[in-house]
């Protein structure tokens, strides 16, 4: 046989190979979306990474699904569009700044915020480019001509645009409400940015002194120290027990101050006490409360979590240690009787961890009510998000059903500056795109805006909006898929979803596919206290990217988590390892074959009949759940089809004409194994880009990358089910007696007589015409086929039985007759456990009333199946025992 050169080197070197073919493919621009009007146009946008560091292995989870839905599109002749970018990310970005500049001996205020924000856009530059860098690594084929970020020019005016526009149509206002506030970096939270996370605290039960001298009213809190802030005592106005109280003056400890017991319907009677202590600037529920009954608000501390000199001597202290201090001096004085220790829930930042404070102050807000109306009637009508797997809707529609108005003003520095300004003389407030003229007597505002309204209106900011005869928002937009993780549905997907519809009117995207978080093999979450998390880009070191790309996008099924597991990458290496290995076997015999040369119109084996249908099968297969977004099912018939039919079988069956005189035959083996081969790499492509691309350079090939080859189609007139029935026969034949020979421990050197008994004369003679294969693989020193062969009387042997023949090895000598009909009795258990099942499922009158025709007649033949082959063993049993 001849042996041919071939370019790729021996040992699969995921490093070597990945090495330089990303710049390859951009150098080739396969990546950039062409406009070509003859295709139709396909988009997905990334979810903008922060820039706040370097990418975990969610982001390389989420960023190779899109990869490969892009890479599949992109092969099956759509003009794809996936647009990188990146978010500014405004309190992470500006706590990791503010972090370094500490570092550096630098406070920000004594910065100012011009040279910060010159500093912030530095670390912006720097990050940026390792995220490219780790995005080059991974392989994701984006579009950078079109990379965009949440601070650019055009961005910037989008968000400008929105903001000024709800404005004008009275959604956007400026109000004083209690929110979410964050003491460590100084800035307003919306609800989804705060943790709640089970604590032990105190119930701190206290008597209220009524100011008549008549007794006292009893209140309990978890927050002490806001007492100092209160303005009310409220009763349910139905409460027998206070009716009489409603009115009258209480003097609240340490300050002196008198302050009414209100009624309210509020108030739960069976709660506690059923008195509570309303402090309006320091609790939401409390704000409503003293909006109904006119109450003072009384802010008792500082935007850093610091009493004020409304909390009198506490003046200047920690919160917490105000309300160590404060406890002490309501004890000594009696008010305090009681201490109860609870456990509750309460709110964190998730950006600093520190406990938020419910804090009154004056913030801008979304009115969301009009905007989640329109959200949740589009999930009503047939241009519907389509959530993936569709249970996620629900968590979505909860969302939006229960919406509150969106805090969106921040405190900070970095991020999109209001474009609102203020009188200095009459206070008047100015919104729009430019300042006012006369520009000395008004004053911007100070703050930025939430990171999440710059970022809600990704998918049509990033196409050139509010320009709406931009080429791109013409023909990109709306977006087909959007692909991210199941714990910002609320966060991001549901405010792209109203903003989109209130800006475009249409839907920003059509799918929504839904993945979980990458957990640790125990199913713990990643994180740094607990030492667990993995960087993508040591795997990648360690294992190449194509192992980790396959690992993350076949290892769990859509809206579930995925655990990481190192043994599991490795698997994924091998087989990687195995495909190149049987590449290089393939490539080696194809000698100097072109493109052109392929041709699968001469005489088949049943080996090359079977792996062409097999190719269709699969090719089918894959297709169909990879439009379904179903990954793991893809990754296991990939594997299936590779490792088991074409490397296992295939390559082993091809050397029979490969190794002999034939030459028709070895041309025909040939182009099976380059057209086999060639469709192989473009189906497994969009999993593992490198490996495919290099071994696919090697093969009989049109065009100039597997990026841009066609997607493999089914060609039906290669389809032979018979020829894949026969081969299946085959490969049964030959896996039972390598089962029967390692039962024994007889290798397949060792030669050993093998009958065959064909259940009817076709089976024979389909059998005794691939005698080769038989010969080949199972290696007897005599082979007889027929219907009726037998052993001499009273010859010892093992048997198998597969579907259509039975197989008797005669093994004289090595085989003890008892532990054969133990053997066999086993097999015997196993199918009458099979009949039983298939036979009750065909007596359940529910299966086959509701069961499509196909299905039951499936069943029916399993059942037939299953009784001829118990029938063999009960017979070979006998026989044994005769």
């Amino acid at each position: 046989m001849e042996m041919n050169e071939v370019n790729l080197p021996t040992k699969y070197d995921p490093q070597t190979i990945e090495k330089n073919r990303y710049q390859y493919w951009l150098d080739g621009r396969f990546f950039e979306a062409t406009n070509d009007q003859d295709k139709t146009p396909y988009t997905i946008v990334i979810p903008p990474p922060n820039v706040t560091g370097r990418l975990h292995l969610g982001h390389a989870w989420d960023t190779t699904l899109q990869d490969i839905i892009t890479r599949m599109k992109r092969m099956q002749g759509f003009d794809v569009l996936w647009l990188p970018g990146m978010d500014h990310a405004g309190i992470a970005t500006q706590a990791k700044v503010d972090e370094k500049l500490r570092n550096q001996g630098i406070n920000r205020y004594e910065l100012g915020r011009e040279k910060f924000m010159e500093e912030a856009w530095k670390w912006k530059d720097e990050y940026a480019k390792h995220i490219r860098e780790q995005w080059s690594k991974l392989g994701l084929g984006l579009d950078y001509s079109r990379e965009r970020f949440t601070l650019d020019e055009g961005l910037s005016k989008a968000v400008n645009e929105v903001f000024v526009t709800l404005y004008k149509n009275g959604l956007i206002y400026r109000g004083e409400y209690i929110i979410n506030w964050d003491p460590a970096t100084k800035t307003a939270l919306s609800d989804i940015e705060v943790i709640h996370q089970d604590v032990q605290g105190a119930f701190y039960h206290m008597r209220y002194p009524l100011t008549d001298g008549s007794g006292s009213i009893e209140i309990a809190t978890t927050r002490p120290e806001t007492m100092l802030g209160d303005t009310a005592v409220a009763v349910h106005p139905e409460d027998e027990r206070y009716k009489h109280l409603i009115g009258k003056m209480v003097t609240l400890p340490i300050t002196g101050r008198e302050i009414p017991i209100v009624a309210d319907d509020y108030v739960d009677m069976e709660f506690g006490s059923g008195a509570v202590k309303i402090t309006p600037a320091h609790d939401p529920n409390d704000f409503e409360i003293g909006n109904r009954h006119n109450l003072e608000r009384i802010l008792v501390m500082h935007e850093d979590g610091s009493m004020n000199e409304k909390a009198g001597k506490y003046n200047g202290m920690d919160r917490f240690e105000c309300r160590k201090q404060l406890v002490k001096d309501l004890q000594e004085s009696g008010v305090l009787f009681k201490i109860e220790e609870h456990m509750h829930s309460v709110g964190h930042s998730e950006r600093s961890g520190a406990v938020v404070e419910p804090y009154l102050s004056t913030q801008w807000f979304v009115k969301m009510q009009p905007l989640a109306d329109k959200a949740i009637d589009l999930q009503s009508q047939e241009d519907k998000v389509n959530f993936v797997p569709n249970r996620f809707e629900n968590t979505y529609m909860r969302w939006m059903e229960n919406i509150r108005d969106w805090c969106i003003s921040r405190q900070l520095w970095w991020g999109h500056r209001i474009p609102a300004w203020y009188n200095k003389e009459t206070g008047e407030i100015h919104v729009d795109h430019n300042p006012p003229e006369d520009i000395e007597n008004w004053e911007q505002d100070t703050d930025v805006l939430d990171t999440w309204f710059s970022s809600a209106l990704w998918p049509f900011s990033t196409m050139g909006w509010p320009e709406t005869e931009s080429p791109d928002y013409q023909r990109f937009y709306p977006t087909d898929c959007l692909v991210t993780g199941y714990d910002i549905i609320a966060f991001w997907v549901s405010r792209m979803i109203f903003q989109g519809l209130e800006f475009t009117g249409e839907r920003p995207f059509k799918d929504v596919l839904i993945h979980g978080l990458v957990r640790d093999e125990e199913g713990r979450k990643m994180s740094k206290s607990l030492g667990n998390g993995v960087d993508p880009m040591d795997v990648i070191e360690k294992y190449g990217a194509d192992s980790l790309r396959y690992f993350l996008s076949t290892g769990s099924s859509p809206g579930q988590d995925l655990r990481f597991s190192y043994e599991k990458v490795e698997s994924t290496w091998n087989f990687a390892n195995k495909i190149w290995n049987a590449s290089r076997f393939a490539l080696m015999n194809m000698g100097d074959m072109k493109f052109e040369d392929i041709d699968l119109s001469g005489e088949k084996s049943v080996a090359d009949k079977w792996i062409l249908t097999r190719l269709n099968e699969t090719i089918e297969t894959v297709t169909k759940l990879a439009e379904k977004y179903e990954f793991g099912e893809v990754g296991r018939a990939l594997y299936n089809f590779i490792w088991d039919d074409f490397c296992d079988w295939y390559i082993e069956m091809a050397k029979i004409p490969l190794y002999s005189e034939d030459e028709a035959a070895k041309k025909t083996t040939r182009s099976i194994l380059a057209y086999v081969l060639d469709n192989t790499m473009r189906l497994l492509h969009p999993f593992m880009p490198f490996i495919t691309e290099e071994i696919w350079q090697q093969l009989p090939h049109e065009g100039e990358s597997i990026t841009t080859a066609k997607w493999p189609e089914v060609r039906d007139e290669l389809t032979d089910k018979e020829a894949a029935a026969d081969m299946r026969l085959l490969v049964d034949i030959i896996r039972s007696v390598r089962n029967v020979r390692a039962e024994v421990n007889t290798p397949m050197s060792k030669q050993v007589k093998l009958l065959v008994k064909a259940k009817t004369s076709e089976i024979a003679s389909k059998l005794e015409s691939n005698r080769s294969y038989l010969e080949r693989f199972c290696n007897p020193s005599e082979l007889l086929i027929g219907t009726d062969v037998s052993l001499d009387g009273g010859e010892k042997a093992m048997t198998a039985v597969v579907t259509g023949a039975e197989l008797i090895l005669p093994l004289l000598g090595l085989i003890n007759i008892d532990e054969e009909i133990a053997r066999l009795n086993k097999e015997l258990a196993k199918l009458d456990k099979e009949v039983e099942r298939v036979q009750k499922k065909l007596s359940n009158q529910g299966f086959i009333a509701k069961a499509p025709a196909n299905v039951i007649e499936e069943e029916k033949a399993k059942e037939k199946d299953y009784v001829e082959k118990r029938d063999a063993v009960q017979a070979r049993i006998d026989e044994l025992k005769g």
